[in-house]
């Protein structure tokens, strides 16, 4: 008798503990913090320098000077979109002497920006760099506070710089004089992007921010619920970014409105957590979570489409292009996936960890891995074409002739081949 109540009682106790867990599992569908706008701002401060009185009027500002080497990259990830790609870029593969090398004292965890000439990067020491793109002279260095791991935006007369000191700054291009800074209630890793008079980033604090370009006013800000270390993108209308609560936000970027929010889980009782940034073909919006899960959705509803994996941890923002997604992980291996499927179409084997973003330029994809290597792999088939034994993190950037390698602590110019031939 006393063994029959013992079985019970055991058969009683499993069951309850299935139960709670199922509910558990079902209570995770609705246990998710909602967002909202923000209308308190709490801890945000705007502050805008006094000028001190001239003895005469200022000069106008000089006229950017003359450059063969026309096309911008304003922002990390290329465009607004965070596409990381270029393919129409006619470089060829890089030369193989350098242009120019430049040590900068601090590594270098995201990519330069370009614009009319010039370079701006920001370093882990905190200080922001303005270089000729030509000869790589440092024009200036300005110090905003706290590490900078994100890449500056450009925006007109202004560079616009985040830091994990908490603050937003906007410069001025031609001597880095502050213009308007924002603080926030967290640190900022987001690498801002500016689209027509807005800047948008995020914040540690769970909150994503459009402040006007022109003075650092607070437009309007979200709370999402989750930390923030994800760079938005833009496109159509709407501004979205992934949270360490493990959701995709989309608002309408001039209202900070709600779209759409969704929450992605990783098994029957825990959700994501993203530090990739979302990136965008304009259809569907695509990133890859900490645990190594990549995740398409739909742009327009936030449904979603498919996902897939990379091996190990994933960190990497994916580029995406022409159909293609390219995505890589912990394992070392980068994969090139159908955008509108997740079927993989192929993978490349690398000598280390890949934790930066990978960029296509041209016909390549190139990606840095922990271990100090950068490869170019063929992004039709995943072979190999061109290596360098140095490099960390995002390998860097390209104009119409010319790449800008950050390399760790490095930046380093390098004509495409192509460019050499055709000159």
């Amino acid at each position: 008798m006393r063994r029959a109540l013992k079985w019970i009682l055991l058969g009683l106790s499993v069951l309850v503990m299935g139960l709670g867990g199922l509910l558990l599992a079902i209570g995770l569908t609705n246990d998710r913090p909602r967002g909202a706008l923000d209308t308190e701002l709490d801890d945000v401060t705007v502050s805008v320098p006094i000028p001190t009185l001239p003895t005469a009027p200022e000069p106008p500002p000089k006229p950017p000077e003359p450059t063969d080497d026309k096309r911008c990259w304003r922002t990390f990830g290329a465009d607004p979109r965070r596409s990381l790609a270029r393919p129409d870029a006619p470089l060829g593969l890089p030369a193989r002497k350098p242009l120019w090398s430049r040590g900068l004292r601090s590594y270098i965890e995201f990519p330069p920006t370009y614009c009319d000439g010039d370079l701006y990067v920001n370093t882990f020491e905190g200080a922001t760099y303005a270089l000729d793109a030509d000869s790589g002279k440092v024009q200036w260095r300005r110090r905003v506070g706290g590490t900078l791991p994100s890449s500056p935006a450009i925006d007109g007369p202004r560079v616009i710089v985040s830091s994990q000191s908490g603050t937003v700054t906007a410069l001025d291009r031609e001597k880095g004089r502050v213009l308007w800074q924002v603080r926030t209630g967290g640190k900022v890793e987001s690498s801002p992007v500016a689209v027509d008079g807005l800047v948008y980033f995020g914040s540690h604090d769970g909150r994503l921010f459009a402040v006007r370009s022109a003075n650092g006013q607070v437009r309007w800000a979200y709370r999402t619920g989750g930390r923030i270390n994800a760079s938005p993108a833009v496109f159509g209308g709407r501004v979205c970014v992934t949270t360490y609560a493990g959701s995709f936000v989309c608002l309408d970027r001039k209202t900070g409105r709600e779209l759409w929010t969704t929450y992605v889980k990783r098994d029957a009782f825990r959700y994501e957590s993203f530090y990739a940034s979302p990136s965008s073909d304009g259809q569907r919006i695509y990133s890859v979570a900490r645990s190594g899960k990549v995740v398409a959705l739909d742009a327009e509803t936030g449904s979603t489409v498919w996902t897939g994996r990379v091996g190990g941890l994933g960190y990497t923002t994916p580029s995406v292009s022409e159909g293609r997604v390219f995505v890589g992980g912990f394992d070392g291996r980068i994969r090139a996936l159908r955008a509108t499927s997740g079927s993989e179409l192929w993978s490349t084997q690398l000598e280390g960890r890949i934790l930066g973003a990978p960029v296509l330029i041209g016909e390549n994809v190139f990606v840095s891995t922990l271990e100090k290597r950068t490869y170019a792999v063929r992004a039709s088939d995943g072979k190999i074409v061109w290596r360098l034994p140095l490099g960390k993190y995002s390998p860097g950037i390209a104009t119409e002739k010319t790449y800008f390698f950050s390399l760790n602590g490095r930046l380093l110019a390098i004509r495409g081949r192509d460019v050499q031939r055709a000159s």
